[in-house]
């Protein structure tokens, strides 16, 4: 069961997705719930349905105190590496709160202080207190509507379905038909990446 009770009112759970992606953004999401929240169908956005997540998200928005979501950009991500581009979308979301919070749980285990607000990280935070986990079905839920959206832009490459994951079908559209504007060139895109020619 996941934990409830905040050291204070205003605590607000943060967690990232896609971050392991060859293409698509990362996304963050921060969440502040009310302090005596139960919500029995909340996990960790990775053990849930996609229905069931598209579910939560309404639920979340609705019963969370407040939310906050942002997007980082493979331009970004090339710049700055995908760790700090996670956690620029983690401080992004918690910007995007309609109320500061007074402390913030992490998902992982690398943050960067935030505006000097006592922070913890939380390795599988997201399985453990339910804020993290409704940031986390935020985040998930968010990036995967944005992936729909540029899948009708590139429908050869899937994404509707892998969601920029590095799966056989994505790297073989890579392979085929090179690389997009929403691919992150830092990564290592195909085994044999070196011979591509940008």
């Amino acid at each position: 069961m996941l934990e409830n009770q905040y050291s204070t009112s205003l605590e607000a759970g943060t967690d990232e997705a896609g971050r392991g992606c060859l293409a698509g953004p990362v996304t963050a999401a921060a969440v502040i719930l009310p302090k005596a929240y139960e919500n029995a169908e909340l996990n960790d956005s990775k053990k849930l349905t996609e229905i069931k997540r598209k579910v939560l998200k309404v639920v979340i928005e609705k019963e969370s105190l407040y939310f906050g979501v942002a997007h980082i950009f493979p331009d970004t991500i090339d710049d700055i590496n995908i760790l700090n581009a996670s956690i620029l979308a983690m401080h992004h979301a918690l910007e995007n709160l309609d109320s500061q919070p007074e402390f913030i749980l992490v998902d992982g285990n690398r943050f960067k202080v935030y505006k000097d607000i006592p922070h913890r990280c939380i390795i599988k935070g997201d399985g453990k207190y339910m804020n993290i986990a409704a940031a986390s079905v935020l985040a998930k839920t968010y990036r995967d509507a944005y992936m729909a959206k540029i899948h009708l832009e590139y429908p050869m490459y899937n994404w509707k379905q892998n969601k920029g994951y590095p799966t056989k079908e994505h790297r073989e559209a890579i392979r085929k038909y090179g690389l997009t504007k929403y691919h992150r060139r830092s990564f290592k895109l195909l085994p044999d990446q070196l011979k591509l020619e940008f």
